[in-house]
Order: structure tokens, then sequence, then C-alpha cells
């Protein structure tokens, strides 16, 4: 029985090819913010990132353990998008003689197929072949992909109405918003349970970007200390764009300030998909017309 073998994985994904190779080649230090469970650390030891000849030293936890391997740069091409590693130290040379890793992206239209290729000579022919290894490849492509479609944006702005009111029209009444901010909201209904409780389902009517859209949401949280309302998306025009969207409004009071922060949580469908600037801004001209309805 041959010692020697090889592995080919292929995974779609829905970020951008180019940031994935570029990430790969240029900047795999960084992976251990996007999958640090899998890559805790990632330092160069000789040359420079994203060339030929560079030493790469990784510190990573397969099979529950805490591993290390160095790596060096054999192959680079830029039409491809690949790079390709060899393992000239660390714990993969317990068990093999020789082992590379190739990493590259294919782009045909929306979709971009990563495909990870070991090749490796085994020790002896006790050793199993690395299938997870390649788990953990895969899974780390997973986790990049997971960090570049998920966001979250965060705004606050200061309102001279009372923070009291504007919290208690997001938890009960947020049918009354439309006579507040009628450029923006046409009409809220509740389809299931009650107002100002979680667990209740809420339809909103509204414009955005010029045109006429609607919104299903659930209330997922209340915290009455903190001023504060969470909303699940769970139908509507937003999910066209988005696998999940989450909107808390909360205020705080601070003497005569009061400060409403909005959040969104969201996953993109896609690397296409924009950050939604645009939802943001609406959430604060919302704010802003309730904040004019009451000073009036």
């Amino acid at each position: 029985m041959s010692l020697e073998g090889k592995l080919v994985s292929e995974i779609n994904i829905k970020c951008d090819g180019d940031v994935f190779h570029e990430i790969f080649r240029h900047r795999p230090h960084h992976i251990s913010t996007m999958s640090s469970d899998k890559v805790q650390n990632v330092d160069i030891h000789e040359g420079e990132w994203g060339t030929v000849g560079s030493v790469i030293f990784w510190n990573f936890t397969h099979d529950g353990k805490e591993k290390v391997a160095k790596e060096i740069i054999e192959e680079i091409d830029e039409e491809k998008k690949l790079v390709k590693f060899k393992v000239i130290g660390g714990d993969i040379l317990d068990c093999y003689k020789s082992f590379y890793v190739t990493v590259h992206v294919e782009t045909k239209g929306e979709d971009n197929l990563v495909t990870w290729i070991l090749e490796y000579e085994k020790l002896n022919q006790d050793i199993p072949d690395p299938h997870t290894l390649m788990k953990f490849c895969l899974d780390v492509t997973k986790d990049i992909e997971t960090h570049h479609l998920t966001g979250k944006l965060v705004s606050e702005i200061n309102i001279k109405s009372d923070g009291d009111v504007f919290h208690e029209i997001f938890r009960y009444r947020p049918h009354h918003i439309s006579s507040m901010s009628p450029g923006c909201i046409q009409n809220v209904d509740i389809h299931e349970g009650e107002w100002g409780t979680v667990g209740s389902v809420i339809c909103w009517n509204f414009t955005h970007d010029g045109k006429e859209k609607v919104a299903k949401e659930v209330i997922e949280e209340i915290d009455e200390e903190k001023k504060l309302v969470k909303f699940k998306v769970i139908g509507g025009d937003i999910l066209e764009a988005y696998n999940s969207f989450y909107v808390t409004v909360h205020v705080e009071t601070k003497g005569e300030d009061n400060i409403v922060t909005w959040i969104l949580e969201y996953e993109k469908k896609n690397c296409n998909v924009p950050d939604p600037h645009t939802l943001m801004e609406f959430c604060l001209n919302v704010t802003k017309d309730i904040e004019t309805h009451h000073l009036n």
C-alpha cells in the first residue's frame, strides 16, 4: 500500500472570492479573528506576508488539541487565486514525512468555489489519511465566509423629547408611529399576541429607498430597565437580501439628555448585498419625526 496520498475538497462560499484569496496570501494573521476557536495565532518568521519563500507559523486547535505548524509558501498564482504551503515543522510532521496544503478560489458569476488540496506522504501505514485536517480547513473556510457576511451597525441620536415616552411607543404602541412619521411608516398592525409582549408578531408597512415595503417582525426581547426592545425580522422585503436581521432600539436617559441607540445585526445572503446603511438612516429619520411630533 502506498504511503503517498492526496485529498481534494470543494466548498462554495457566498463571500467575495478575491477577498478570500487575499486573506490566505497577504493576511493569514487575520484568520484568528474570524475563526478564533480553530486558529489562535499566525506569525511570520521569515520574509514578508504574501511572498513566495516566506515562513509562517500557525497556532491552531485540531482534534481537540492545541498544535503548531511551520509552513513555507511554495507557490502563488494570482490568476488562479492559488496559494500553496509546504509544512516544514510542527505537529503534522509527527505523522507525515511531507505535507502540502493548497487553497485556491474559482469565481464563476456569483459563485466562488474554494478548493482545498492536501498532498502527503505518511511515515508508516498505521497513519490515517488526514480527513480531520481537511474538515478543519473546510470549517475555517465557513468561519471566514460567515465573518464577511455578518455585520452590525450601531448609531446614536440625541432627542429632546421624553425618553420614557419614546420607549413606550416602540414597546406598546408602534401602531401610532404612522401618525408621527407618515412619510416613512404608513401602517403597523399586530398579527399575533398583544402589544408590548415578547413573542408578539407585528407587520410594518413602510417606505424605504423610495419603495413601498413590508416587514414582519417578532419581539424577541424587552428590557424595561434599559428601555430596550429587540425585534427579529421573520418576513417581508428585508429578507430578500439578508438571511437574518435584528433591530434593537433602546433609550438611555442622563439628566435632560435622552440618547436613542439603534442596533442592526444581520447576515447577508451574499457578498453583493450592501451593509444596511440606508435602513439605519431610515431608523434615525423615524426617530427625528417622533421627536418633532412630541415637541410640537
